[in-house]
């Protein structure tokens, strides 16, 4: 396979960084762009973005989505072949806090990659996208579900996003493969979300905060197989939304604190709060239009790819006990 030349946006985030090492390693160019902003602890990014900085075949960009000029040099400067836009501002909880941050980089930032393309003549978008658009559909979640009633601003920018690409593949030709993510983990994952804080907390015997009674249940995805999805998702479909999840029974948190206890030795303290209205009682997603366009499926069952977590946090100890979760 020829060397090609991508362009991955958020590039020090959790899913953008692994999917960009696998690239690296097989002789591609990569460039990466990301705005290392402080959602979360910014060690993390800074981490990732030292792994990748050890490739000679990685060139690395500090810019935001929203910033037209800076994207406009990066692709009047480079040979672009493929974009991959793995940049977001993620979270349910958090964008009903702050919307409009959203929005701009969600959708509006996806529009000024879009417009990019268009005037650079770069015809293959893969874009990561939500599964928080099914909130309120019947399970499993297939992609021909209708998803026009978001119910949260993070779910409502993603699928302004989605919108957005299909115009432009429509009006100007461009290849566009949407995944919709489905709960990733795994090592130097995101400390706002469960896996990486329910580690962090049950090793340094802080109360666990759960929201809900621990039934509801994630369709928990590896990170190493979502990277595999989302450089397969660059074969040519035309417009594409296809789901990328774990695929099997959606597997409840309490059985994940349950494995992350064993792998500690230790046991959980744990505070219920009441189950949070924007965020979703259980995710599940069909995966047969991954199999079978894209020939992918996962690998990495659960209690395997947490065993990695918890080694790589364990690995980290001397800076990861004071990440801010």
């Amino acid at each position: 396979m020829r060397t090609k030349t991508y362009l991955v946006t958020g590039a020090a985030g959790f899913i953008a960084a692994k999917t960009a090492q696998f690239l690296l390693e097989n002789g591609h160019q990569v460039i990466g762009i990301d705005n290392l902003n402080d959602y979360y602890d910014i060690r993390l990014k800074q981490y990732r973005l030292e792994e990748l900085n050890k490739f000679s075949n990685f060139k690395s960009f500090i810019g935001d989505l929203e910033d037209k000029e800076t994207l406009s040099s990066i692709f009047q400067e480079n040979s672009i072949e493929v974009v991959m836009n793995l940049a977001a501002r993620a979270g349910v909880r958090y964008s009903l806090e702050n919307p409009y941050v959203y929005l701009s980089t969600n959708t509006e930032g996806t529009l000024n990659l879009l417009e990019c393309m268009r005037k650079s003549e770069v015809k293959k978008f893969i874009m990561a996208s939500t599964s928080s658009l099914y909130a309120g559909q019947k399970m499993p979640f297939v992609e021909t579900l209708p998803v026009n009633t978001p119910l949260s601003p993070y779910a409502a920018s993603k699928k302004g996003a989605e919108s957005m690409s299909y115009s432009y593949h429509h009006l100007y030709g461009i290849d566009v493969s949407i995944l919709r993510y489905f709960t990733v983990y795994g090592p130097a994952g995101r400390p706002d979300m469960s896996p990486f804080r329910f580690i962090k907390w049950i090793h340094e015997g802080t109360p666990i905060t759960l929201f809900g009674d621990g039934t509801q249940s994630r369709d928990f995805t590896y990170v190493e197989d979502i990277a595999h999805a989302t450089i397969a998702a660059e074969k040519e479909v035309g417009y594409e939304i296809i789901n990328a999840g774990g695929g099997n029974n959606p597997i409840p948190l309490n059985r994940m604190i349950e494995i992350i206890e064993k792998l500690l030795g230790k046991k959980a303290i744990i505070h219920q709060k009441p189950f949070h209205k924007a965020d979703m009682m259980t995710t599940w997603a069909d995966i047969k239009k991954a199999k079978n366009l894209l020939g992918w499926e996962p690998k990495i069952e659960l209690e395997e790819g947490l065993e990695k977590t918890v080694q790589w946090y364990l690995d980290h100890l001397s800076w990861t006990k004071d990440l801010h979760t």
